[in-house]
């Protein structure tokens, strides 16, 4: 069987990965992808991402815990399993003397059903590079070869970790674009990133992770609605922050006010943005500098890493 009955590719149970010396580098983390699904894995540095992605392509056995990807287990099937499956490390680690052209063919002698490399060379916009040797390459354009590499079976499973590193900004936006489609033909695609934005743009549902463990987990509308949302303005000479209603009124669940600046934190944007213009509309007076947002991924992703930290340095002090 290639998925459960709801229709999962990937599923991880439980997954635990220890390394020599007893180093816990995943600690009983579950989750699971559907087809034709992005999702991403983020955290910080050492947070267990690239970890538990190599467990997903069966580059090693887990310590502890479950984990299938197209109902099969990727370590002890991995002759089934991995013609299925694209996996973009990385580094790719290519011979460096030999062409663009002469590497994408010699990584298709070893992949079951390749297809023609000028076909995924154009892709990723290597074509024009095809003669050019991989040592001649720049940083970025060696990210375009490892992700038409791994594209060159064209995997059910797509596994992509930190795919545009070294890329510029258009690179970035032309290879995100290049997911979208793999993801709207039907491919599975699981990535780890450090771009808070790429993960907001490209994932149908992420999990972050800290210290080997999934502190936080959904869409990404999801996992940002969990944080407040956050006004600030600059008030007229004259006033102060108590001229304003009740902060409870507003639904305001937190403030801080320097001078004639205030900012205020809250989980009813609307009604708060309304209560705080309403209010200036009746008084008359104009708030400067005015700045009304919702929580970013990013902000969702340093206060969860903060709450984090803080539990787990409260956990050594007991």
């Amino acid at each position: 069987m290639d998925a459960n009955e709801h229709g999962d590719v990937i599923e991880v149970t439980d997954l635990r990965r220890v390394y020599g010396g007893g180093f816990e580098a995943v600690r009983g983390i579950s989750f699971s992808v559907r087809r034709g699904e992005v999702f991403a894995l983020l955290g910080t540095n050492g947070a267990g991402k690239t970890s538990t992605v190599e467990l997903l392509e069966g580059l090693a056995r887990p310590a502890g815990g479950r984990v299938r990807v197209l109902g099969r287990d990727p370590y002890a099937e991995r002759a089934v399993v991995r013609p299925r499956t694209g996996v973009m490390l990385q580094e790719g680690g290519f011979p460096s003397e030999l062409t663009v052209a002469e590497t994408a063919r010699m990584w298709a002698g070893c992949v079951s059903g390749a297809r023609p490399e000028r076909e995924v060379l154009a892709l990723v916009g290597l074509e024009r590079r095809a003669g050019v040797r991989v040592k001649q390459l720049s940083g970025g354009e060696r990210r375009r070869l490892d992700l038409a590499l791994a594209l060159l079976g064209e995997p059910e499973v797509l596994f992509l970790d930190e795919p545009t590193t070294g890329l510029d900004a258009e690179g970035r936006r032309e290879t995100w674009e290049l997911v979208g489609a793999l993801r709207d033909g039907g491919t599975t695609v699981l990535l780890t990133t450090h771009y808070l934005e790429e993960a907001e743009d490209l994932a149908d549902r992420l999990a972050i992770l800290h210290e080997g463990r999934i502190a936080a987990a959904g869409t990404p509308a999801e996992v940002t609605a969990a944080q407040p949302s956050r006004i600030s303005f600059e008030l007229p000479d004259g006033y102060f922050l108590g001229d304003l209603p009740p902060l409870g009124e507003l639904g305001v669940s937190g403030h801080e006010a320097e001078g004639n600046v205030v900012r205020l934190r809250t989980r009813e944007l609307q009604r708060t943005a309304t209560g705080v213009l309403g209010w200036a509309e009746r008084a008359g007076v104009e708030l400067r500098r005015l700045d009304v947002r919702s929580a970013s991924l990013e902000e969702a992703f340093l206060g969860i890493a903060r709450e984090a930290s803080s539990e787990t340095a409260e956990e050594y002090a007991a």
